[in-house]
């Protein structure tokens, strides 16, 4: 009775799946032989060749099509009967509202990206719908029964996002972090000088289908395993040239990339390198006493190119001297070589560029994905979900698969869930939070960018003032606050004991962020310290605050006019005007 019970409450489930790389092949397949008949599943991503290798639902012949919508058609031949929806598209885009959560009878997430964990968190909670939160790292992995007030959320405990698996595709075709240039110029460093692995080809993903219709698909099939071959060999053939290299690695392939016109609808195009544009550099001698600060900066597209030069005529020596070589971050050429390869790509991708000691810290922490960690993590949402199912709340667990068994031989360990962390800034009944930061030298748009979207996970915010005018200095409607993005906060009047109410009106959240000023935060020359943020108000002060004098009143009365500053009357947003470019892959691998 209980297995014919469980069957029906499968069939009458409707199950939203985010995300159908690595986990989502393994749950998709689990959902439907476990007889859920109702499912829906989204994934901006497309199938590339390395994925096949731990992505059992794709084929050779899937190369460069969606991998949601072959996931699907994989799965039905499993069951025809089962209906699956799915959306080849980004979770952040606002058609994916709290409305569009509601209808779900659990949310099942199987994605890579922070930000779009933290939304998909965010809308859950706006919908009061059940979420299962999951990830894996090699052999580690764990999964997580969210429920609004009554288990923790996602955001309840602050979230390592350095240490993660990156798709193919996004690292040969289109970057957008830093990181992804790093481990882009690691995989040029073994296809170039250590054993080469078909599954770290630096080269353009032809099989990419936002390219250039089946253009890509075709060239992969064509080639078969002959590019993966041929890059040692040519490098070889062109005797470790490194202007040569420069000029494939850096021009030649990144103009093919403009060819996948689709590829660069939402993205901004990157700008292939030209050698002849750039002004000579003899770069700096490590030792002339420069070397240390030079560590500590990006370097000029200039310095990286003479870099790249000693580098590769340097490795290159080594390599015919010893064979293969093994990357290593405490060999200067070889921390050389991937610092300037991973600054020159991401200029080229108009993406930030890092320090030599930045790169070095950030280089350790790649790790593989395993095909059998993901199988094992899929199993454990379908569980736990089922728990849902059957109202068995209160047996629902955090299971957590460690990479050797415990002293009872366990290798899942399953952890009993915590109640909502009363500050939490996500789920909380009225979230704020207290933000430390010198207000003198913090932009509006600095505090947009980095406080906002990259550390509390906001996607479209407005930022009013609570100072009883309802004064807006971030807006959400492209325009309407640009001119304030240079302008530092304290412009505004912004000082200790300040509250900003920001509201993110794609995620149906409100946020009061207390701001404290802060002078002394800055730690060292190497590590500083820009703010900090904890989740609960700002201590209130020991004694009132001294009054503004007139002069300061009389600036604040007429700060639009002073300072020419675009305040903005509060008002409601239409949710259908907003466009949200997406640069996430949403899967895991």
């Amino acid at each position: 009775m209980a297995l014919y019970t469980d069957i029906e409450y499968n069939r009458q489930a409707k199950i939203f799946v985010v995300g159908a790389g690595g986990i989502g092949c393994e749950l998709l397949k689990n959902l439907v032989l476990t007889g859920f008949t109702n499912l829906h599943v989204i994934d901006l991503d497309t199938i590339d060749v390395s994925n096949l290798n731990r992505q059992f639902l794709f084929q050779r012949v899937h190369v460069g099509q969606s991998k949601s919508k072959c996931a699907t058609s994989t799965v039905k031949l499993f069951n025809p009967d089962v209906n699956i929806t799915t959306y080849h598209e980004s979770v952040i885009s606002p058609k994916f509202n709290a409305e569009f959560f509601k209808q779900f009878t659990v949310v099942m997430n199987a994605l890579d990206n922070l930000a779009a964990r933290t939304h998909v968190n965010r809308m859950c909670l706006a919908a009061n719908a059940p979420l299962i939160e999951s990830g894996t790292g090699g052999y580690q992995g764990q999964v997580q029964v969210i429920k609004r007030g009554k288990y923790e959320c996602y955001e309840c405990n602050p979230k390592k996002s350095d240490r993660k698996s990156y798709p193919g595709c996004t690292i040969r075709n289109t970057p957008s972090e830093p990181i992804h240039c790093i481990v882009w110029g690691k995989h040029l460093f073994n296809q170039l000088f250590g054993e080469p692995d078909p599954d770290q080809d630096v080269s353009p993903d032809t099989a990419d289908p936002e390219a250039v219709a089946n253009a890509g698909a075709v060239a992969a099939s064509s080639e078969g395993e002959t590019t993966r071959k041929s890059t040692r060999q040519w490098v070889e053939d062109i005797q470790y040239n490194p202007d040569k290299i420069l000029h494939k690695m850096f021009h030649d392939d990144i103009k093919y990339l403009l060819t996948m016109d689709k590829l660069w609808k939402t993205r901004k195009p990157p700008v292939p390198l030209d050698l002849s544009q750039l002004k000579s550099s003899s770069g700096e001698s490590s030792s002339n006493g420069v070397y240390a600060l030079k560590d500590q900066r990006p370097w000029s597209v200039e310095e990286c190119v003479h870099v790249f030069r000693e580098s590769v005529n340097s490795l290159a020596e080594e390599y015919k001297a010893n064979g293969y070589l093994t990357w290593d971050k405490d060999d200067k050429p070889a921390m050389d070589f991937v610092t300037a390869t991973a600054n020159i790509r991401a200029s080229i991708f108009s993406i930030e560029q890092k320090s030599r000691f930045d790169v070095k810290s950030m280089a350790g922490y790649i790790i593989p994905a395993i095909a059998t960690t993901n199988a094992i993590i899929a199993g454990q949402i379908v569980l736990e979900g089922m728990k849902i199912l059957r109202g068995d709340w209160d047996k629902c667990t955090m299971s957590i698969l460690q990479r050797r068994p415990t002293n009872r031989r366990k290798l899942i360990v399953p952890s009993p869930l915590e109640k909502p962390r009363q500050n939490c800034y996500a789920c909380a009944e009225k979230p704020e939070v207290t933000v430390t930061l010198n207000t003198d030298t913090m932009t509006v748009g600095c505090f947009e960018e980095k406080v906002l979207k990259k550390h509390l996970g906001m996607v479209a915010p407005d930022v009013e003032i609570e100072d009883g005018k309802g004064t807006i200095i971030i807006s959400s409607e492209e325009g309407e606050t640009e001119d304030n993005n240079e302008k530092f906060l304290s412009h505004f009047g912004i000082a200790s004991y300040t509250r900003l109410k920001c509201d993110d009106f794609l995620q149906e959240y409100e946020l009061v962020v207390n701001i404290l000023h802060s002078t002394t935060l800055t730690e060292s020359r190497e590590n500083p310290v820009e703010f900090k943020v904890s989740g609960s108000a700002a201590p209130a002060p020991s004694t009132a605050p001294v009054p503004p004098d007139a002069a300061a009143v009389e600036k604040s009365k007429t700060l639009d006019e002073i300072t020419g500053s675009k305040s903005l009357t509060p008002r409601k947003r239409n949710r259908e005007e907003m466009e949200v470019e997406d640069n996430d892959d949403l899967i895991v691998l």
